[in-house]
């Protein structure tokens, strides 16, 4: 591998990181939302 194709590797691991939490949490702030809204629609 080049040295070029080793620091792509490298920005791209360390990027996808962060990016995997943050989709994560982002992922389930809206399912508990949605979850929410629908028990207080169906207790409602």
């Amino acid at each position: 591998m080049s040295a070029m194709e080793k620091l792509v590797w490298n920005v791209l691991g360390y990027a996808a990181m962060p990016l995997i939490f943050l989709f994560g949490f982002i992922a389930v702030s809206v399912a508990a939302c949605l979850i929410l809204m629908w028990l207080d629609k169906r207790k409602g």
